[in-house]
């Protein structure tokens, strides 16, 4: 009991933290932003992507690990959770988004379209009215998906019912097609179009795979922070790290063969409507983003992964997941901001204050979640055997 209640009391403090550093964000995106609306949609358009990565890379991992059983997804199962239900607050923070769709996208400028016949073309897709009906879809799914996947975990803690691991995994099957149609047109829908004329049909893959990585990377970050306080701490074990750092390993190189794939794809296919994007991404400041992140998203990690001394203790582990979190930003700023700063990155303190406004928020709402439930699952009949042998220590 008393361990509890201090792991209560650290949640509490952090979530208070969080909410007060979005508070202030949020506040500060405000004030700025009345002097630069333009900017502010753009800036919150990059928050926003970005934490969003993190509850559907939980979902996609939480699917994963009901249809494989895997000891690696016990000590992470309530954080996941704990992310999949926070895709009612990203609902409401996507708002702004809508607002501020003349201030982002070509294709809901009126006068725009009626001077560029491709817009023109693709206006019975890319249209406001569709567009917010999309965006229903997506979070439909999306929140339809957490609550039976939530509400089912629940009932077997309460119930001990083996019947619902089964009724987990048969949903998990065809909610990772459900999840994988949604965040592959939401990214299409709210990055890729930010430059209508290109296109590219492995664009939602790599997104999916950089939401993936994202969050596991942020459970590996909050597991370590757990991991010194009951009951945690005596859950997990070095196989454990192990297999969680082989996950992250994965993860990571799927991102790079994605990323090179389109790039080479595309660079050797030399087609006038497709390579200007990478023009713009490829050379200058932009450039030099794209070297950063091939060395320290890519290289680095990968050679730190292979190690099996770095996945076996958390410690090493959180770092290189912190890193591959920071990464991730870089990498969604690099996808984003040059649809509207071609030449070269030009940071805005819009956007600090828009990833810390909307992070703020996004963690204290995960926190809050985190807190109602037991931190490990309860009468799951794969993961009997580790409850029992926790009961005995």
């Amino acid at each position: 009991m008393k361990e509890a209640s201090t792991v209560r009391a650290q949640l509490d403090r952090v979530q208070r933290i969080a909410l007060t550093s979005g508070a202030i964000g949020l506040v500060l995106c405000g004030v700025f932003g009345i002097q630069n609306r333009t900017q502010f949609f753009r800036s919150y358009l990059f928050a926003y992507v970005f934490w969003l990565t993190i509850p559907i890379g939980c979902m996609a991992i939480l699917m994963l690990h009901h249809l494989t059983g895997g000891w690696w997804g016990y000590p992470i199962r309530r954080l996941l959770e704990a992310g999949t239900r926070t895709f009612v607050w990203m609902a409401a923070l996507f708002v702004p988004v809508l607002l501020g769709m003349p201030h982002l996208y070509k294709w809901a400028q009126p006068a725009e379209v009626a001077a560029d016949p491709m817009l023109q073309y693709k206006r019975p897709y890319l249209n406001p009215q569709f567009f917010t009906l999309r965006v229903l879809i997506y979070f439909a799914i999306w929140i339809g998906l957490a609550r039976l996947l939530n509400k089912w975990s629940s009932e077997q803690d309460r119930t001990a019912d083996p019947g619902l691991a089964t009724r987990l995994e048969a949903l998990s099957g065809p909610g990772l097609i459900l999840w994988g149609l949604a965040a592959t047109y939401s990214s299409i829908d709210w990055v890729m179009s930010l430059e209508a004329h290109w296109f590219s049909t492995i664009y939602g893959m790599i997104v999916m795979v950089v939401a993936a990585l994202t969050a596991m990377s942020f459970v590996v970050f909050v597991l370590r922070k757990l991991s010194e306080q009951e009951p945690i701490s005596h859950a997990v074990t070095a196989s454990q790290f192990n297999d969680l750092g082989n996950l992250m390993l994965a993860f990571v190189m799927l991102w790079a063969y994605l990323s090179f794939s389109q790039f080479l794809i595309i660079w050797a296919g030399n087609i006038k409507d497709e390579i200007p994007w990478y023009m713009s991404r490829a050379f200058g400041g932009w450039g030099a983003i794209a070297a950063i992140l091939i060395v320290l998203h890519f290289a680095l990690p990968f050679l730190l992964l292979l190690q099996r001394g770095v996945k076996r203790r958390l410690r090493m582990l959180s770092f290189v997941a912190g890193m591959l979190m920071v990464l991730s930003l870089v990498d969604v700023y690099w996808l984003v901001a040059p649809a509207y700063q071609t030449s070269g990155p030009r940071p805005s303190p819009l956007d600090i204050f828009a990833v810390v406004g909307i992070g703020g928020m996004w963690l204290a709402a995960f926190f809050s979640q985190l807190k109602k439930w037991p931190l490990l699952p309860q009468h799951d009949p794969r993961f009997e055997g580790a409850l029992e042998h926790e009961h005995g220590d």
